[in-house]
């Protein structure tokens, strides 16, 4: 722990912390290791078989498939292809009664780690019972999304059926921008990618089936026979040996829908900070209806000197590796109330805490995760109207990588209103604070991480080698003549006619340590210049004899 102090616009100095985590620092959290959900067992087992669910002769792929935290697929290895090569699948899929979440199509077995997964082109098929939801979706190699329903989300039979489909995407069309056109059944759609998608660039290295990587959900099964991937059959009268990973397992995840698990972290060394130990780990959504009573919510935070408000600045940075970005996520950092930011409430009008500055990681799906500005005022339901600020917010990646980034509200910002400027290496993004908000206000005792207030997909993502804004630095302490003969003072007060003998330090709670820097002024009064790194607090004064 290291502490400084920072200038301020706003009289009194601010005192910023700076956290390393290599060792426990001790914060607050609420929720944040939860036990609720329990783990869920899940089953892979999917494959080559030699049985005929989808038709035909004897032998087709699939099996029992769990959506899952976890991934795992069975994939044929086909030559790396671009965006900038067409591509083409078709053949016979059956989908039985019950649920599933599975993906069919183009991917990379390098990249699968979570939906919407990165370098895919796939049918996504959703179980819903005696009926299936069926999609085309894509995913560029910067996790910006797309996708469509097929007959606006019609509910397709389950069960005995056979449903042709085919899959084929065209570099070249609609003027370059790349389409996939895909049929199944009697269902057709065409998909184009957004503009500057096909820029992004995707590699595929496979083709076959994917399980929808979120969090442990309902298993359904999946069959598909007689099958052509760019030009070459495969009838599946043998098994074809195609890759695969996980697709033959039992085990029990952690990984459920809304079991948060992030905090301090030790030893572990993700968002590359300078030493082992940080914070973060698992976070989802979180849920501020009424009937959860606050345990669909969670915190991790520093607790702070003094109770801060929009009326002073706020100042925090350090290091984050995101790890792993489930579409219709996010993650919040900043500060927060650890009551107030807390609270339930049925109106589902805002996601962002009330009392909270910070940044926000999340999409929208077609952009993939931006690094933004937001902030909740002590008023449930209040929205701020600059979106996610200008100009556009910064990409982060669920890629690991290290990046610094930064945070900074300041009261006076936008002729007054005030503002929030977020950085990631450097390259800013600024959100203005509605006329009115200010004075409508808020406040916060704690710095860290705290879910949103309306449910959705979870995150993994770490923090470390944090800075952040805890309070107002101590003014110089002067002792003037009027006291009892022996006194512990706490600062800041005023005091005659008494030496200062020694100190005591947040960083060394139990010991008295001598001081040195005592000045006699007209012979009467002491002034003491205290330095902010070593955190005195209190004071023990001696009276001399006369």
């Amino acid at each position: 722990m290291i502490l400084t102090v920072a200038e301020s616009t706003h009289g009194q100095p601010l005192l910023l912390k700076t956290e390393t985590f290599d060792v426990d620092p001790g914060w607050d959290g609420r929720n944040n290791r939860a036990t609720d959900p329990s783990p869920r067992q899940i089953v892979q087992n999917f494959g080559f078989s030699s049985s005929t669910n989808a038709g035909g002769p004897a032998g087709e792929i699939g099996g029992f498939i769990t959506p899952a935290g976890e991934p795992a697929f069975y994939g044929k290895v086909i030559a790396p292809t671009s965006l900038n090569d067409p591509l083409s699948a078709s053949g016979i899929l059956n989908v039985p009664q019950g649920g599933g979440h599975t993906l069919i199509g183009f991917f990379n077995a390098d990249t699968v780690n979570e939906w919407r997964t990165p370098n895919t082109i796939a049918l996504r098929i959703y179980g819903r019972g005696t009926y299936f939801l069926a999609y085309l979706e894509y995913g560029t190699g910067l996790w910006r999304a797309g996708g469509t329903s097929f007959g606006g989300e019609a509910a397709i039979p389950s069960g005995a059926a056979d449903y042709p489909f085919s899959l084929n995407y065209d570099p070249n069309g609609a003027g370059g921008l790349g389409t996939v056109t895909a049929t199944f059944g009697s269902y057709s759609t065409v998909m184009t990618l957004d503009s500057g998608h096909k820029a992004d660039g995707a590699m595929f290295n496979r083709f076959g089936i994917l399980n929808v990587m979120k969090s442990a959900d309902d298993p359904g099964q999946i069959w598909l026979d007689n099958v052509t991937i760019n030009g070459e059959a495969h009838p599946f009268n043998s098994d074809p040996g195609w890759d695969q990973r996980n697709n033959r397992r039992t085990y029990t995840s952690t990984n459920v829908r809304p079991r948060f698990d992030f905090g301090y972290s030790p030893g572990s060394n993700f968002a590359g900070g300078q030493s082992g130990g940080e914070i973060g780990g698992h976070t989802f959504r979180g849920d501020s209806r009424v009937e959860f009573n606050g345990t669909r919510m969670a915190y991790y935070g520093g607790r702070l000197n003094d109770t801060l408000s929009l009326n002073q600045p706020l100042h925090a940075e350090g290091k984050v590796g995101f790890h792993r970005g489930v579409s219709d996520s996010t993650t919040l950092i900043g500060f927060f109330h650890s009551d107030d930011s807390m609270r339930s409430n049925d109106s589902q009008n805002s996601a962002t805490p009330e009392n909270f500055v910070g940044a926000a990681i999340e999409g929208p799906s077609s952009e993939g995760f931006y690094l933004y500005p937001t902030y909740g005022l002590d008023q449930e339901g209040v929205r701020a109207d600059g979106g996610r600020g200008t100009p556009t917010p910064p990409y982060l990646y669920p890629d690991g990588e290290s990046r610094h980034w930064t945070l900074d509200y300041h009261p006076d910002g936008n002729g007054g209103t005030g503002s929030i400027t977020v950085t990631l290496d450097g390259q800013a993004v600024t959100l203005n604070l509605d006329a009115g908000h200010k004075q409508i206000g808020a406040h916060f005792n704690r710095c860290g991480m705290i879910t949103t207030h309306i449910d959705g997909s979870g995150q993994t993502v770490y923090f470390d080698d944090l800075t952040y804004t805890i309070g107002f630095a101590p003014p110089t302490l002067t002792i003037a003549k009027t006291a009892p003969a022996e006194v512990l003072l706490q600062w800041p007060t005023n005091y005659t006619g008494f030496s200062v003998e020694s100190v005591l330090s947040l960083d060394a709670a139990s010991l008295w340590q001598p001081i040195s820097n005592v000045v006699t002024i007209n012979g009467a009064v002491f002034s003491v210049s205290v330095s902010t790194t070593n955190a005195v607090q209190f004071f023990r004064l001696h009276k001399p004899r006369d």
